[in-house]
């Protein structure tokens, strides 16, 4: 068994802020190939997530809020956002089904955020995200300044 409790996640929480990245994995599936993908995300507000999607094959993705807070933000093919979910547990907004092929991002809004994530399989570095060419690309200067665009825009 292994427990999701105060301790695993400090050490994820540890990781995360030790990484050039500002956020972490752990990867509950124990290989790649797997068909169902379960994992903890943890990030720091000072991550960027780009834009993308999962397509050829499409595959879902679910969110799951443990601790901290996030924006999860859904773009139509132009960059437009066509819907979005605060996940925060004291406006009790938990967690978020993405459709496939749906173009989306992480927005991390408060540092040591941990969320459970479950995706479809299998993992393929090559083939797994499509990104969107409408955002910065990560480690572009203007990665930060994009998220905050996006939050104040709306109204988080």
């Amino acid at each position: 068994m292994i427990k999701i409790d105060k301790r695993f996640t400090e050490n994820l929480i540890e990781k995360a802020l030790q990484s050039d990245r500002k956020r972490t994995t752990f990867n509950f599936h124990k290989e790649l190939s797997d068909s169902l993908q379960r994992m903890i995300n943890t990030m720091n507000t000072d991550t960027y997530v780009q834009p993308h999607k999962h397509q050829n094959p499409d595959k879902r993705e679910v969110f799951i809020l443990i601790k901290g807070k996030a924006l999860i933000v859904e773009f139509d093919d132009q960059g437009v956002v066509s819907d979005y979910i605060l996940l925060d547990r004291m406006s009790e907004s938990y967690g978020c089904e993405i459709e496939p092929g749906s173009w989306h991002t992480i927005i991390c809004l408060e540092n040591n955020t941990l969320l459970y994530e479950v995706k479809d399989g299998p993992y393929d570095a090559f083939t797994d995200k499509k990104f969107a060419k409408w955002a910065p690309k990560e480690g572009d200067l203007n990665c930060l300044a994009y998220n905050k665009k996006i939050a104040k825009e709306l109204g988080v």
